[in-house]
């Protein structure tokens, strides 16, 4: 089957380890030990996206931090035997321990950045739009998928790709 796409892959191939031509890691690689701390994300409005990933996706606040134009809110997992929310987050908010905390959510708004572009405000990609085509989505691991989405459809989230749909048209890039 021929690949029409610009990729070395066929279509609809799944290769694990791609190549698999990746160099080992060594111990004394000048990258051993690194990982994914955190990602962050630009929001316009931060009560809708607070109630979306603490109401409903039940992340917890590690800290939020003021600085004048913006206002950064850190979200993240406290471990199943948690207790004390305020003593996790107090504990997990100290440079030692958020360096090495993995999984985080950093939401980072922009104070005036609420109204929409044709409102005077500033635009915000989805990176599914030409020519800013990036960033796409994160992954959330749930126990159970379809259970999550009916409880998301429920409080009012619009489902942009539904469970069993895994097919290019399904996916919202417009080219």
């Amino acid at each position: 089957m021929s690949n029409t796409y610009p990729s070395p892959f066929e279509l609809d191939s799944f290769l694990p380890g791609g190549h698999n031509n990746d160099p080992p890691v060594s111990p004394s690689s000048p990258t051993a030990g690194y990982k994914l701390n955190h990602f962050m994300l630009r929001i316009r409005d931060p009560r809708r996206s607070l109630r979306f990933y603490i109401d409903l996706m039940g992340m917890r606040t590690v800290f939020t931090m003021n600085v004048g134009p913006y206002t950064i809110y850190y979200l993240g997992y406290p471990p199943p035997e948690t207790t004390s929310l305020p003593e996790w987050a107090a504990r997990t908010a100290t440079p030692t321990t958020l360096t090495r905390t993995l999984g985080l959510l950093e939401l980072y708004h922009v104070h005036g950045t609420e109204r929409p572009e044709e409102e005077g405000g500033f635009s915000m990609s989805t990176g599914n739009e030409p020519p800013a085509l990036g960033f796409g989505h994160l992954g959330f691991t749930v126990p159970d998928v379809k259970e999550a989405l009916e409880r998301l459809r429920t409080e009012g989230v619009r489902v942009v790709k539904d469970l069993g749909q895994a097919e290019r048209k399904d996916v919202p890039l417009k080219l």
